[in-house]
């Protein structure tokens, strides 16, 4: 690959997830503590109207409307559908990009801890995430829906990915989130120019992989009306084994919903606040381990 020259951090795609809108903002502050030698590093806030309401979005999901076809459509005029035209302006298109690497900061309701997404399986972006979970056991690894025709703001450039953390409720800062997330991503910046040094440290090339699988919705009625909650036995355990037979969900009246499938699946954004208009309790993922080298 060739060297890297730009990247580019977005934070706040999500008006009301605060920590990665406030990291720019303090990266926006204080400029220097992003800089590299041999690289440029952009900073931009994904939704200003939102980030001031305090709200996820004002008209429509922003990380929803990057769809190719979407940023060409003239008749899209939505405050997000123009604000995801702005940004692509800056960061280029996949194939015409003007960055090389694109980090969209978000947090999340749910126990994901540190967590990095993928909507691809890049080499480049394997070895980086084998070397940042390797130097940190907190950081996991997850790989959703293949990019090629996605609407999220990471498929604009090949080498795009989210950092996702929690949990943390919306529209809230957690010192504590927002320090492990700055840390992260500086150890993201420093990766990025040994790379372009040629001295990216020696590491173990095996990457423990979370491969989406599938969504989940609450239990509902014939209305549509949701009927049920999260098990408590899985609340807040995300990352951790779902076995055959173990619960799932609560009902209103107090009757357990039993994981139904044939397989161990290790759930993710589990009672996501944000997804609940999305229809979903939480992701299914295999877990994989993938050779680097």
């Amino acid at each position: 690959m060739n060297k890297i020259n730009r990247v580019a951090i977005i934070g706040g795609t999500h008006g009301n997830e605060f920590t990665g809108a406030f990291l720019v903002k303090k990266f926006q502050q204080f400029p220097e503590v992003i800089q590299k030698p041999s690289f440029e590093t952009l900073t931009i806030l994904g939704n200003p109207k939102a980030f001031e309401a305090g709200k996820r979005y004002i008209e429509k999901d922003l990380n929803r409307c990057f769809l190719t076809e979407s940023l060409q459509n003239p008749t899209l005029a939505s405050y997000e559908d123009i604000r995801a035209k702005q940004i692509a302006g800056v960061l280029g298109a996949e194939n015409k990009p003007k960055v090389d690497v694109v980090i969209d900061l978000h947090s999340t309701t749910a126990n994901m801890g540190l967590s990095i997404i993928l909507g691809n399986q890049d080499p480049f972006l394997l070895k980086l995430c084998a070397y940042l979970s390797e130097i940190n056991p907190l950081v996991k690894v997850c790989y959703t829906i293949p990019e090629k025709g996605s609407n999220f703001l990471r498929s604009l450039n090949k080498l795009g990915f989210v950092i996702e953390v929690g949990a943390v409720a919306q529209g809230v800062l957690n010192a504590e989130l927002f320090q492990k997330t700055e840390q992260l991503i500086y150890t993201i910046l420093d990766y990025l120019e040994k790379y372009n040094q040629g001295n990216i440290p020696n590491i173990n090339n095996i990457l423990a992989l979370y491969k989406f699988t599938g969504t989940v919705d609450y239990p509902r009625n014939e209305n549509g009306d949701i009927q049920g909650m999260i098990h408590p036995d899985i609340q807040f355990r995300d990352y951790e084994p779902l076995n055959p037979g173990d619960p799932l969900f609560l009902t209103l009246d107090g009757k357990e919903i039993a994981y139904e499938g044939t397989s161990t699946v290790y759930p993710i954004f589990i009672n996501e606040a944000a997804y609940y208009e999305k229809g979903i309790a939480m992701l299914f993922t295999e877990k994989q381990l993938i050779n680097c080298d």
